[in-house]
């Protein structure tokens, strides 16, 4: 399993000077898009521009990922021809709704793979859930080869059904759930949260981000630099948690030692084998997130 990330920036692949900034705004990784922020008159351009900065990407480590347009379009062939190279890192699959979208793009990635001399099954694949049909075939989808995570696009998916956005997620809760469940279940990474549009908005970007992650989804899609702090700070475990997950698992070792069926620590609470678990995967995960400097700008 790839390295867990907190933040994903998009970018407009057809912006000269917002592709000359994004490695530097702090993101834990960058997604360079050709679907929606790209104008259709712009696509080639876009794809000249991305073709041109992955060529000339620095010796940084920020994984970068390209959305490319739906498999049921024409385009998406052309996207993935300009893009593929060894320093990408993934793609971004819009509209996924079946299986059969990730097998045709699996074959075409090999294929791509083998003429720029990368190893086959090197780029992964992000698909995006943005409709009901998505959704509900979304374990077939998760189970296919080189998925990564599913991402969710909360806006698409509410006009799909008809629904209305609210602090609580009342009409997308199932599908939320849905796609942690059907990435749990087929072994891949935890969901990706959807973008938070509301750029003037950090008390509900915070508030969303702590319902994401109680959800079981980790990672969120950024559209603007100023909201990577708040997602990281939402996604990266606090000192206190580290610390109360560390006494955990200390308890448990001494009880262990003492060869006792059972432990409760300072507070309280009874430890058992579920609460370890969780108590030594906050650990690792703070062990392991990717690290970035919370220091961004504005400018990007």
């Amino acid at each position: 399993m790839s390295q867990l990330l907190r933040s994903y920036l998009f970018a407009p692949g057809d912006n000269e000077y917002l592709l000359g900034k994004v490695l530097s705004s702090g993101a834990d990784a960058v997604v360079l898009d050709l679907e929606d922020a790209v104008h259709a008159q712009r696509k080639g351009e876009a794809r000249r521009l991305i073709a041109e900065f992955l060529r000339q990407k620095p010796g940084s480590t920020i994984p970068v990922y390209v959305r490319i347009n739906p498999v049921r379009t024409d385009l998406w062939r052309d996207d993935l021809a300009a893009v593929v190279s060894p320093s990408l890192h993934g793609i971004r699959l819009t509209k996924t709704e079946s299986p059969e979208q990730i097998i045709a793009l699996d074959r075409e990635l090999s294929a791509l793979e083998m003429r720029v001399g990368i190893s086959v099954g090197a780029t992964r694949i992000v698909p995006t859930i943005e409709t009901a049909q998505g959704v509900l075939a979304a374990l077939e989808i998760a189970r296919q080869t080189r998925i990564e995570a599913l991402c969710f696009g909360m806006t698409d998916f509410l006009a799909d059904i008809h629904g209305e956005s609210d602090s609580g997620f009342t009409a997308s809760l199932y599908s939320l759930s849905h796609l942690v469940l059907a990435s749990r279940a087929a072994g891949i990474q935890p969901p990706i949260a959807s973008v938070h549009t509301q750029l003037e908005d950090p008390q509900g970007l915070l508030a969303s981000c702590e319902l994401y992650r109680r959800l079981g989804f980790f990672g969120r899609s950024c559209i603007h630099p100023k909201q990577i702090p708040v997602v990281h700070a939402s996604f990266t475990p606090s000192s206190d948690e580290v610390k109360s997950a560390m006494a955990v698992v200390a308890a448990f070792e001494q009880q262990a030692v003492e060869q006792k069926g059972t432990a409760v620590i300072d507070d309280g609470a009874f430890l058992d084998e579920a609460v370890v678990r969780h108590a030594r995967g906050v650990i690792a995960l703070a062990a392991n997130l990717v690290p970035q400097s919370e220091e961004i700008t504005d400018e990007c």
